[in-house]
């Protein structure tokens, strides 16, 4: 099972906390240990580690199995998950670099600034692959298919929620809504009135 996904920059500043198991000691705290943990270890070693601890603030496990971490580094972002025995951490490695082509995809060559003003879309994306810490998808076709249709249907919600918006379409009683002075036209001439 997938425990964690974490995000950092090399500051140490967490972009992205997403938690599938319960903390029982301060979130920061954990965060903070996850990344000298990861930051700390030298270039030339794996990408995984034992991490015993982690073990006082995630939820302990009947199996008494470790937690590990996997971890990449790309560019100046840390992608971090914490899981156990059940997962295999080259899949996870794997799991990773999908997640990060679905973010590429979705922002066109991703940073730091993508995840901080877009946070709502990451977690989205994050959301497509994972959930309650077991993997969905992992085809970054479909989990870029599934973001593009949310993002369109999103837009034409707003549209038709939102008079004022610039809609190519007719609203449901036939009035040409494409300007904002094509509506309050509407309004005044009483097309739009109920």
């Amino acid at each position: 099972m997938i425990h964690a996904v974490l995000i950092f920059n090399t500051s140490g500043v967490p972009r992205l906390t997403k938690f599938y198991t319960p903390v029982h000691l301060s979130v920061q705290t954990l965060v903070q240990k996850i990344f000298s943990l990861v930051y700390a270890r030298p270039v030339d070693l794996c990408n995984f580690l034992d991490a015993p601890e982690l073990e006082p603030y995630l939820a302990q496990n009947e199996e008494e199995e470790r937690w590990r971490v996997v971890y990449r580094n790309y560019a100046t972002l840390y992608f971090v998950f914490v899981i156990d025995g059940a997962e295999s951490e080259l899949g996870i490695l794997d799991l990773i670099q999908v997640f990060v082509q679905s973010l590429d995809r979705a922002f066109e060559n991703v940073c730091e600034l993508d995840l901080v003003f877009h946070f709502d879309e990451v977690h989205h994306i994050l959301a497509e692959i994972i959930q309650g810490g077991l993997v969905l998808e992992t085809n970054v076709d479909e989990i870029d298919d599934s973001v593009q249709l949310a993002a369109k249907l999103r837009r034409d919600s707003y549209a038709s929620s939102n008079p004022l918006a610039l809609s190519s379409g007719l609203n449901p009683r036939g009035a040409n809504l494409h300007t904002p002075l094509g509506w309050l036209t509407g309004k005044l001439t009483g097309v739009g009135a109920r």
